[in-house]
């Protein structure tokens, strides 16, 4: 990413590892644009993102271009919602690698502008449907045993299916549902509460 900036005229004035590091790095160098990740150590959840969204609450002209491997609904509404609605951007990382639509984006944001990927907006407009809707009948199966209480153990004898099976497809039910990070436990409740109310 830095060469790439470089290669096309950008200063990259700080690259940096961590959000307390990219905090910091904005105090100290007052850039003309943030360019981050969602996923940053020490968690890689979304500390990136929320690092984002408070510098724009800190600083709602700060332009900020977010990059994730995908979308992050509950995130991505925060981020741009933050600060005064201009000189924002959500990407999933695949754009960057169209280099020209990638800078395109970098330039408009740097410049006031809002760039949301499509699949953003196609996520952002799907959240006011039935949440349970992304998910497979089987990963339905498995979410409704989970609402029955059944432990993975058990939902693996009743289905027939391994007990990691059972944890990938839980695993997914959390993914599809885009529930805020927590520990495992209160997000199994958060599903099953999405799925009583759906």
């Amino acid at each position: 990413m830095i060469g790439l900036l470089a290669r096309f005229g950008h200063e990259v004035v700080a690259a940096v590892g961590d959000a307390d590091a990219l905090r910091e790095a904005v105090a100290a160098h007052d850039p003309d644009v943030v360019v981050t990740d969602v996923r940053m150590p020490p968690g890689f959840q979304d500390e990136g993102l929320r690092a984002a969204v408070a510098l724009r609450a800190e600083r709602p002209a700060l332009p900020v271009l977010v990059l994730s491997q995908y979308v992050q609904r509950s995130y991505a509404a925060d981020l741009l919602d933050a600060g005064d609605g201009t000189g924002v951007g959500y990407l999933l990382k695949d754009r960057v690698g169209q280099v020209e639509e990638f800078l395109d984006a970098l330039g408009r944001v740097a410049d006031g502008g809002t760039v949301v990927d499509p699949e953003v907006v196609r996520q952002l407009l799907r959240r006011h449907r039935d949440p349970l809707e992304a998910l497979t009948p089987r990963e339905r199966e498995v979410l409704g045993l989970v609402a029955e209480g059944l432990s993975n153990g058990s939902i693996a004898r009743r289905l027939v299916v391994t007990e990691a099976a059972v944890g990938k497809h839980i695993g997914n039910i959390l993914a599809k549902l885009d529930l805020p990070p927590a520990d495992d436990t209160h997000r199994r409740v958060l599903a099953v509460l999405t799925y009583l109310r759906a």
